[in-house]
């Protein structure tokens, strides 16, 4: 029986979807080769590329005047991509909201390229909370937030928003819930969490906002450069974008995004009200804040947790070891997971509340 898979990412995919790209890696397309050693510029695979992108419109409803491309290097990548081309080379500033571990690095890569400010931050109290009530100076380039906090366990409910470019990483959360994307001028994420196997990025840019930087952009790092080779400047990341294609097409075949939100709210909500009711458990993240993809717990003072750890090892329960950074135990659930899983985890806790 396989396991129930909370890890924090690489992620959960959909059995079928594992079953097709494994199929792919020995026979893709019926051409009796593998999926890994054909072209990229071959119809076959340009054809992936195509539906994958038409896919990530589909489902997110992405507004006319937005490209979207898929590249390496995860959303650290992103973090250098980012300034590059949306901060001024003269006079450039951008503000941050420093929510977390990734936010705080994005932030630091912003820095190298201009005045890069942080505007407000959680790290007072290790990032449990989403500052709010905070003021973004008008004078910036692009306004950046971290839309899921994976390792702290918080999400953002209610997106602040600056007078000029706003840009999100939503690497943990993208495809998990509804959003607006006219309400951004970029978002970009990994594919690692609610998408595919780690190795591509998917990036939406509304097309108006760049080449307005005055700088010499390394070609690699120029956003109009892979929107102009249609994610082709140079061999992309083809098993990813494949398997990222067949799970969003999964994701089609279950009702969409908005399907997919009210799956994703049971499973947190589940999950959070035994957390809340459980003698031996509390969360770690302010209530107003959790996330509904890793909802990080801490055991009370006392409890054994080396019985715990023994139980839910038992049940066939996998990835729920939280962080360094806050300790205890973090259930990532992401899109893929199934409401089973959840229900198997609130069993273990139950039962060890008893014990």
């Amino acid at each position: 029986m396989k396991k129930h898979n909370f890890s924090a990412g690489p992620c959960i995919l959909p059995s079928e979807v594992l079953q097709e790209a494994a199929n792919s890696v020995l026979n893709f397309d019926n051409l009796d080769l593998s999926l890994i050693e054909i072209s990229h510029r071959s119809k076959n695979v340009v054809a992936v590329m195509d539906e994958a992108v038409a896919l990530v419109k589909e489902l997110l409803g992405v507004p006319e005047g937005y490209s979207v491309i898929f590249v390496q290097g995860g959303a650290s990548l992103q973090f250098v991509m980012t300034p590059f081309n949306l901060m001024k080379a003269e006079g450039g500033k951008a503000a941050y909201l420093n929510t977390g571990t990734w936010s705080s690095k994005a932030l630091k890569e912003a820095k190298r390229l201009g005045n890069a400010i942080e505007v407000a931050s959680s790290k007072d109290k290790n990032f449990n909370y989403i500052p709010k009530g905070f003021e973004i100076p008008s004078d910036v380039d692009y306004f950046h937030t971290t839309s899921n906090n994976t390792i702290f366990g918080t999400q953002i409910k209610d997106f602040p928003k600056a007078e000029g470019l706003n840009v999100c990483d939503m690497s943990s959360d993208i495809f998990s819930r509804q959003i607006n994307v006219a309400d951004f001028d970029m978002i970009y994420a990994g594919a690692q969490k609610n998408m595919g196997p780690a190795g591509a990025t998917v990036v939406i840019v509304k097309d108006e906002i760049l080449g307005k930087t005055g700088r010499d952009i390394p070609a690699y790092l120029d956003y109009q450069i892979h929107i102009d080779k249609e994610s082709m400047f140079n061999t992309p990341p083809v098993f990813s974008v494949y398997v990222s294609m067949l799970t969003l097409r999964w994701l089609k075949g279950i009702g969409g995004v908005a399907e997919m939100e009210k799956i994703n709210q049971a499973k947190a909500d589940l999950l959070y009200n035994e957390i809340d009711r459980n003698s031996k458990f509390y969360g770690t993240a302010e209530k107003e804040d959790r996330s509904n993809m890793n909802a990080c717990f801490l055991a009370h003072e006392g409890v054994d947790t080396a019985l715990f750890d023994e139980m839910w090892k038992a049940a066939g329960i996998s990835g729920i070891n939280g962080h360094r950074s806050v300790g205890g135990y973090r259930a990532s659930m992401y899109n893929a997971l199934p409401l089973e899983s959840v229900q198997a985890l609130v069993d273990v806790m139950q039962e060890f509340e008893k014990k």
